[in-house]
């Protein structure tokens, strides 16, 4: 691998590959480098078995609630066809009392009931007027009125059905998140920007669609894994076992506890700011089975929340064969288990066959039979799932978002503290920006410049 270039991307996610489309875009060369042997991040889609396993990210809500997500769909042309970015049907459910609930996160739901009690609506109901007073903005959680104040902090006024039936589970589930540990701003601002799950989306494809689109369109180097990051008075120096890339700046687009290990001797204020952004770890077994099969009474819906009174240990169940028919070919079935915190920390280093017979065994009583069905097993672990912004976070990001432009930025969904593709994709534009003001002041204070290379 040869050439030159203006600014080096670590990391093929979401956010790696959006900054190096925005910097390309304005006339940068770049490089992405990637550890994988894939691009995709925590939205890879693995092709096995006949059947399209995404690994992490399994939907995306409308634009008016993802809007860079949808800008970037229209940039690449993917919105073309209608049936790329097909609506989920029945997207959210929640178990209880050995059947499922649905209609959760809809707002039919409050009168169906979705595994809640009548008081307990009429209490997610004032919630959730409470938080469309608010004028939450997903983007800039640490202006929200709700402070630091805890998930907890925030549902202990509400009945506790809230927090134990239903948006404990979701925060569980979809976050790996403990409610006494994270702040309560990011996901009150993601719960009121993203709408009813009846709005959902997915990727036709997989749901690595849109970084495989990105990446068809950039340099990109797979299995390259950085282990560190070096500012010299000529450039940003990365190291690798590949080879070492120089460039005039760099951009981290990996979970911050891999960027404060990368770029240790990163200023104070970014130092205290990612050492601030905790993770939260992920677990999540995918199952091909012989023929479909989903919860009792599912009803062809896709994801079905348990909560921990029901089960300490399997957080949600996953119908990935209702998400969308190509998902499962020739007949068979896809179904993903997701771990519950307790779950994950107990199983995340356990071996993939007592990891996945667990969860499989705890499966049982929504789904009789699984095991029986089961004709192949996929294993997707995250130690840096997504991240839990924790107090300590919400304090320390005005400084980290005012700092001056430098020649290392970060991208990622925990730069906004906003665990989704969304916080990714629209992170990049800010940190190519912010690389972009910083090479044009260099350019300007050193005409003369030369060229990075790699070594």
């Amino acid at each position: 691998m040869s050439g030159r270039v203006d600014v080096a991307v670590v990391g093929a996610g979401p956010a790696g590959l959006a900054v190096a489309h925005a910097l390309t875009g304005a006339g940068r060369s770049v490089r992405v480098l990637e550890a994988a042997e894939a691009v995709g991040g925590r939205m890879r889609t693995l092709r096995e078995h006949g059947c399209l396993i995404d690994t992490g990210a399994e939907m995306l809500p409308p634009a008016t609630s993802y809007p860079a997500t949808w800008r970037l769909i229209g940039e690449l042309g993917l919105d073309t066809d209608r049936g790329a970015v097909p609506r989920i049907r029945g997207a959210l459910a929640v178990w209880r009392r050995g059947r499922v609930r649905p209609y959760a996160g809809r707002p039919l739901g409050l009168l169906t009931g979705a595994g809640l009690s009548a008081r307990a609506r009429a209490d997610l109901l004032r919630l959730q007027l409470r938080l469309a007073r608010a004028g939450l903005d997903p983007e800039r959680p640490e202006r929200s009125p709700l402070g630091a104040r805890t998930l907890a902090d925030l549902l202990r006024p509400y009945h506790p059905e809230l927090r134990e039936r239903l948006l404990g589970p979701l925060a569980a589930g979809f976050f790996g998140w403990d409610p006494d540990q994270v702040a309560a701003a990011p996901f009150a601002a993601h719960l009121a920007s993203a709408g009813s799950s009846a709005r959902w989306r997915t990727y036709r494809d997989g749901m690595d669609t849109l970084t495989r689109a990105l990446a068809s369109r950039l340099d990109v180097a797979t299995r390259h894994p950085v282990t560190g990051v070096t500012v010299l008075p000529e450039g940003v120096r990365l190291d690798s076992p590949a080879s070492t890339v120089t460039a005039h700046a760099a951009v981290l687009a990996v979970p911050a506890p891999i960027a404060a290990r990368l770029h240790p001797r990163a200023p104070d204020t970014e130092r205290d700011y990612l050492d601030a952004c905790g993770y939260a770890p992920m677990l999540r077994i995918s199952l091909v089975l012989d023929r479909p099969v989903e919860p009792v009474r599912a009803r062809g819906g896709f994801v079905t929340l348990v909560p921990a009174p029901e089960d300490p240990l399997l957080n949600a169940v996953t119908v990935d064969h209702n998400k969308h028919p190509d998902r499962a070919g020739n007949g068979h079935g896809l179904v993903s288990l997701i771990a519950s915190p307790r779950g994950t920390a107990e199983l995340l280093d356990a071996s993939d066959e007592h990891a996945a017979d667990t969860l499989a065994a705890r499966a049982e009583h929504l789904m009789p039979g699984l095991r029986r069905r089961i004709e192949a097993v996929y294993v997707h672990r995250f130690r840096y799932g997504l991240p839990a912004p924790g107090p300590e976070a919400i304090r320390r990001r005005p400084a980290f978002v005012t700092r001056p432009p430098a020649a290392v930025d970060y991208a990622g969904d925990w730069t906004a503290l906003r665990p989704c593709s969304e916080g990714a994709i629209s992170s990049a534009a800010i940190a190519s920006e912010r690389i972009l003001a910083f090479l044009t002041s260099t350019a300007e204070r050193t005409p003369a410049a030369t060229t990075p290379t790699e070594e």
